[in-house]
């Protein structure tokens, strides 16, 4: 039977259409099961806490359980793998952090390439480092600790949390754009780094903001300046490390992704949420307590800077030589 050119046209343009109605529908009955959140730390971290805020966050949103997977190992290298072997359904989530970025270029052989690999969903929360001081190191600012490091070229020792950390690869960028010569001394972790620093074995750290306030507070340690372009909230009286280094910036950025080829229908609801959330007085305030500021924007924007991120640190790894141990 020969169908009439007007009637064909009609129904090839209504079948074209079945696939948009059918993405639409399927983003819209979203989630019908709970979806995990993959996290590369333990519980009980920062990370472990930032990750259950948002996740209880989408749980109430969407009348499901946002699962927290804590999923520690290999610097979140194994947490990665997990979501990005997952399936592209919107059912596996993993919460995205600073070594995501740092990873892409210290590990030469990772089993994923994480930009090609994770779609962005969302940023959460831009956090500083704080760069502090042992008190009976001779230096009150940052110029000054400029001016002594300069004079005393390798005698000062700064810690990390270990070999390209967050607080590694901000020293080293430090380090480079200040023109100083420091002695990096890795640790095991946050905690063991600033315990050294409190007790004198070592002369300076780049600390999470939350993990320092009490001893900033107790004059235990002396904060130097904030890593982020501008102050921090949390500090307000400590300069920016850009007043005396220009340029200078090192955020810890975290943010949600999800495996390749998850429907974009799916990632634009999450993003909605998840930008809904960032606006909530309440949530804004729980991401507070650790420094941050929210960071609320498209999944384009968050693709961005991620990559901006995997860019600007993969050229301080290569030009400071470090290698994972």
């Amino acid at each position: 039977m020969k169908l009439p050119r007007r009637q064909f046209l009609h129904l090839a343009a209504g079948a074209a259409a079945l696939p948009a109605v059918s993405r639409i529908a399927r983003a819209q009955t979203y989630p019908t099961r709970p979806v995990r959140m993959i996290v590369g730390f333990a519980p009980g971290g920062g990370n472990d806490i930032l990750a259950r805020v948002i996740g209880q966050w989408l749980s109430e949103r969407f009348g499901q359980q946002f699962i927290i997977e804590n999923r520690p190992g290999a610097a979140t290298n194994v947490a990665t793998e997990i979501a990005v072997r997952a399936p592209g359904d919107g059912y596996t989530l993993l919460l995205v952090g600073p070594a995501n970025a740092i990873n892409a270029t210290l590990y030469e052989k990772l089993n994923f390439n994480f930009i090609r690999d994770i779609t962005p969903v969302g940023s959460l929360v831009r956090l500083p480092l704080v760069m502090v001081v042992n008190p009976p190191l001779p230096t009150k600012t940052g110029p000054e600790f400029v001016a002594y490091a300069k004079a005393n070229p390798g005698r000062i020792s700064m810690a990390s949390a270990g070999v390209g950390s967050g607080p590694h690869v901000s020293g080293e960028l430090f380090k480079m754009m200040a023109g100083v010569d420091m002695l990096h001394v890795p640790y095991r972790g946050d905690a063991p780094a600033l315990t050294d620093l409190l007790g004198g074995q070592v002369q300076v750290y780049f600390s999470g903001v939350a993990a320092t306030l009490e001893h900033i507070r107790t004059g235990k340690l002396r904060p130097l300046a904030v890593t982020t372009a501008s102050r921090s909230e949390a500090l307000p009286d400590v300069q920016s490390v850009a007043d005396f280094v220009p340029g200078y910036e090192a955020s810890v950025l975290f943010g949600v992704g999800a495996p390749r080829n998850t429907p974009t229908e799916i990632v634009e609801r999450l993003n909605k949420e998840i930008n809904a959330g960032l606006a909530d007085p309440k949530v804004k305030a729980r991401l507070a307590e650790s420094g941050g500021t929210v960071l609320p924007g498209s999944p384009g924007d968050y693709g961005k800077l991620i990559a901006s991120e995997t860019e600007k640190w993969g050229e301080v790894i290569r030009a400071a030589n470090i290698k994972p141990e």
